[in-house]
């Protein structure tokens, strides 16, 4: 019998964690440690856990469009380093202030707040570190689409409507536009550095799997808020009913859980219409579209 484990798609993920995950360590391996308790931290926030959704999306976009997954590793892994640092900062009590992230105690709650900054702070600096130490063609292209989906007009803009969204009242328009910075900037950055590795930017393919990307991020937004509701501590890795608990807007606050997942399923048939051009490389793209509004954490 097929089980969740042995899908196509979980065999792939898999395959793509390894992957990361390996050149990831190799970042600690290969040289000593200056400071202990700043490594380990890294270390902590970096590789106990995680989906790595962001890799595999890299892996997954440039194989659709023809690139060895060589030369994806970096971008794979400067997205997860990426993320990594977002998920230490937004932790931090003068942000999110969570407890618990990935069935372990946050950065700043298993060291301390010093370090948490510190650690993501040095994360961040590794991402593009790692990118710059593989030379590409587009290698301007590529850092620029991290840099850009990683600041103030990415991702860090979106934390920062975020925390400017507690307790009001915004719009779904409005919540869309936080989402699409929050969320939506990395996971777009992903499938673009992994298009840009394979083909120009002005391929149009690129620009389908961008439009696939930006449905899928707000898609996966909209899960996670229902997760929120509906999900358990244990089985999310993090504290469930958080963002009632802070009056953060959220989909299900706004449309209900019915309307929140008529939206999100609308978003996952938008994303896989943009894949049409691709024809059957970006199958396993389709996969992960049904994966972001089926998983349970």
């Amino acid at each position: 019998m097929v089980t969740a484990h042995d899908t196509p798609l979980a065999t792939l993920r898999r395959a793509s964690n390894a992957r990361v995950d390996a050149t990831l360590a190799a970042l600690f391996e290969s040289r000593p440690a200056v400071e202990a308790r700043l490594e380990a931290a890294m270390r902590h926030g970096l590789l106990v856990g995680g989906k790595r959704l962001r890799p595999l999306l890299v892996y997954l976009a440039g194989r659709a469009l023809g690139a060895e997954d060589d030369a994806l590793d970096a971008p794979a892994a400067a997205i997860e380093l990426i993320h990594a640092y977002s998920l230490i900062h937004d932790d931090l009590p003068a942000m999110d202030d969570d407890d618990l992230r990935r069935g372990q105690p946050t950065v700043h709650k298993a060291y301390d707040e010093a370090t948490a900054i510190l650690a993501g702070d040095a994360l961040q600096a590794l991402a593009f570190e790692v990118m710059a130490s593989r030379p590409h063609p587009r290698l301007a292209a590529l850092v620029s689409t991290l840099a850009v989906a990683a600041g103030r007009d990415g991702m860090v803009a979106g934390q920062a409507l975020d925390l400017a969204a507690v307790g009001g009242h915004p719009d779904v328009e409005a919540l869309a536009h936080m989402h699409a910075h929050k969320t939506g900037a990395l996971i777009v950055a992903a499938v673009r550095m992994g298009g840009l590795i394979a083909v120009e930017a002005d391929d149009p393919r690129l620009a389908a799997l961008i439009r696939y990307a930006r449905a899928i991020g707000l898609a996966f937004q909209i899960h996670d808020d229902i997760l929120d509701v509906t999900g358990d501590t244990a089985t999310l890795g993090k504290t469930s009913g958080a963002d009632a608990a802070r009056a953060k807007p959220t989909y299900p606050s706004l449309l209900g859980l019915a309307g929140a997942q008529q939206k999100a399923n609308a978003l996952i048939d938008e994303a896989i219409a943009a894949l049409a051009p691709l024809g059957e490389p970006a199958a396993p793209l389709a996969d992960l579209a049904h994966y972001m509004i089926e998983r349970d954490h």
